[in-house]
């Protein structure tokens, strides 16, 4: 059930849902006019994270893998779910949000605990609902590592402690995931998973873990943090990096690499170049960040090559090239971001139900998620850049 792409299916018509569009491009103008922000941005990661509500919703909190329901598990897994939950505090954090969106935002981090595993050690979210009301699953550092962002974003919106003292948590829980054996080809990195099944060490597993700890070392400015930061983003330097100028994605225990340039592995990378430059003032690493973004603008060039992709990558490599924006300003990098979200605002959505039909069948949660999370930091002023995680 891992990084599926796919999404979506000819669905119902919603009279309602486009009811509550209309009512949501009045009422999130006039907030948006007033803060700043951009309302009609506002207005369809409003749409279009109601949809999820309406369609996705399973109880308790907790959301479905897709809709309709194909698989047996009656709840998504952790990844998908975080996805919603960041599209949740993406939207907390539009101008004119108010009480609404922070408790929504609230609700979908409180259904967090019931992947949260503490009786391992490390600690750390399992990929599934925790017995009783699942069966559990096997730990994915990057799962944890965008949770552990989700909270850093929170903190910066809210000066919620606890949301900090957990992403310190699952910091400790990446570290424990370094590959220690110097027999290993491109010895280092963060694994993947801690399934047996995988003993990858991926881009996704190192450059979020390092996003991860150089947002710590900026808030707490303990130096472990900063040296594990480098730590992780070295590795990736050395074993991930192609000749052009792109991450591939793995590298398994035989020193074979998987080759394929996921758009969400280049964000990544690029943001935690950003991050340790404001740690260190080194300019090398804000140099590598426009380098990268540089070579990723060009490649992803087209709607055909994001949709590859899919909303879930996309939205993570747009996010972090914002990160890049709050200190190196390119209007490229919000136009960018702006089309896509255009494209599919009016190619893949359903206006009867705001679900993106990415591709036959079943809506993802993941995908809708990705480009809900599009809109929402598109409603964002520049100056709260400086806030993402």
């Amino acid at each position: 059930m891992r990084r599926k792409i796919g999404i979506s299916t000819r669905l119902a018509a919603g009279v309602l849902a486009v009811a509550v569009l209309g009512s949501l491009n009045m009422t999130t103008a006039s907030a948006g006019d007033a803060a700043g922000t951009d309302p009609t941005a506002a207005a369809r990661a409003r749409a279009s994270y109601d949809a999820i509500n309406t369609y996705f919703d399973a109880g308790k909190g907790l959301l479905l893998e897709d809709y309709p329901r194909t698989g047996s598990n009656p709840y998504s897994y952790v990844w998908p779910y975080s996805q919603a939950a960041i599209a949740a505090e993406n939207l907390a954090g539009v101008p004119g949000a108010g009480r609404a969106g922070a408790a929504e935002a609230d609700r979908r981090l409180a259904a967090y605990e019931f992947y949260w595993n503490a009786g391992t050690t490390p600690t750390g979210y399992d990929s599934y609902v925790r017995p009783p009301n699942g069966q559990g699953g096997d730990k994915f550092y990057d799962d944890n590592e965008w949770i552990g962002l989700n909270l850093i974003q929170r903190f910066k919106r809210t000066g919620d402690r606890a949301a900090l003292a957990r992403a310190k948590e699952i910091f400790a829980l990446v570290v424990h995931g370094w590959d220690t054996d110097p027999a290993h080809p491109c010895a280092g990195g963060v694994y993947w998973t801690q399934a047996p099944w995988s003993q990858d060490r991926n881009t996704v597993s190192n450059g979020p873990g390092a996003e991860l700890g150089a947002h710590l070392y900026l808030l707490t400015r303990d130096k472990s943090y900063l040296t594990w930061a480098q730590r992780m983003y070295q590795w990736a330097q050395t074993c991930m990096l192609a000749p052009n100028g792109l991450y591939w994605d793995h590298i398994d225990l035989a020193g074979t690499i998987e080759k394929t340039q996921w758009s969400y592995n280049q964000g990544v990378m690029l943001g935690a170049g950003v991050l340790l430059f404001k740690a260190t003032g080194d300019a090398r690493y804000l140099s590598d960040a426009k380098s990268v973004a540089n070579a990723s603008l060009a490649f992803y060039n087209t709607p055909e090559i994001l949709a590859k992709n899919g909303a879930a990558f996309n939205s993570i490599w747009f996010k972090n090239l914002l990160i890049l924006d709050s200190v190196a300003p390119d209007p490229r990098y919000r136009e960018a971001m702006q089309s896509y979200a255009d494209y599919n605002w009016n190619t893949t959505r359903d206006p009867a139900t705001n679900l993106y039909k990415f591709h036959d069948g079943s809506v993802e949660l993941l995908q809708q998620s990705g480009i809900t999370q599009i809109h929402a930091l598109l409603a964002w002023p520049r100056s709260q850049y400086h806030l993402l995680a």
